[in-house]
């Protein structure tokens, strides 16, 4: 009997924290250890791909440990804490409307349909699609171009790279469909919301309703773009991750030469 291998929460990301706070998502975990996992997502193919990349980086790495070589240029904490800021600044300013200055696809949309249709958060949905169109590209290439830095910096940071870029190969096509579910799981707050205010009405026997009230704070349309505000940033904290760990890596070993 193989004994399982000790839980390491994975699953706690600041994205799955958020949409878990928001009742779209459950957080109780994978009950398989995240190795398992992993494991299940890396076909045959993969694992002979990873192999040979693991074989030929430790084959061509020198025995000697030379000093870590410095990378030319802004450093790679300040490529990273640019584009960090760049991308949140994107989504803040196009979640609000009153000053939004943004490409008009990443700007936030008006709610023309009227309530009780099904096809109201449709608008939202392609501005959530945009922005992620939007992030997909600009983290892929951060994460190419700090590769590159990390991989000029020393043989071990070398194989490293190396491994980086397989693994985005492999897994890129599955986060891509795993994230491209948020917009829906959005979807059940928008109506829940939506619904929650139209039975305000009832219970108050308002008759009409002020399409331009929903906005003022505390309002329901003014809550969920506040909320989908959040889940934009924890995603775009979810893709800065392998560039941001790339980065970790590059500090540790280079404080090891200090």
């Amino acid at each position: 009997m193989t004994r399982a291998l000790a839980r390491t929460n994975f699953h706690s990301s600041r994205l799955i924290r958020t949409l878990a706070d928001l009742a779209v998502l459950d957080a109780t975990g994978p009950t398989n250890a995240f190795a398992e996992t992993l494991g299940l997502w890396i076909d045959f193919a993969d694992a002979i791909r990873l192999t040979g990349v693991n074989q030929a980086s430790t084959a061509s790495a020198p025995e000697a440990h030379p000093a870590l070589q410095s990378v030319e240029g802004t450093s790679l904490g300040e490529v990273i804490a640019r584009m960090r800021l760049g991308m949140e600044s994107t989504i803040t300013k196009s979640s609000a409307p009153s000053t939004a200055r943004v490409r008009s696809e990443l700007a936030l949309p008006k709610l023309d349909a009227p309530l009780d249709d099904v096809k109201a958060y449709a608008p939202f949905r392609r501005y959530h699609q945009a922005h992620q169109r939007d992030m997909e590209s600009n983290a892929r290439g951060l994460r190419a171009k700090v590769r590159d830095g990390v991989a000029k910096a020393s043989p071990q940071l070398k194989q490293l790279a190396e491994l980086d870029a397989a693994f985005e190969g492999i897994l890129c096509e599955r986060e891509a469909r795993l994230l491209s579910t948020i917009p829906s799981l959005l979807e059940k707050r928008f109506n829940h919301l939506r619904k929650a205010h139209l039975q305000m009405l009832l219970a108050t026997t308002q008759t009409d309703d002020n399409p331009d009230a929903w906005m003022q704070p505390g309002a329901w349309l003014s809550r969920f773009c506040s909320e989908l505000q959040a889940v934009l940033l924890a995603e775009l904290d979810l893709r800065l991750q392998p560039a941001v760990g790339l980065l970790e890596a590059f500090n540790s070993e280079k404080s090891q030469h200090l």
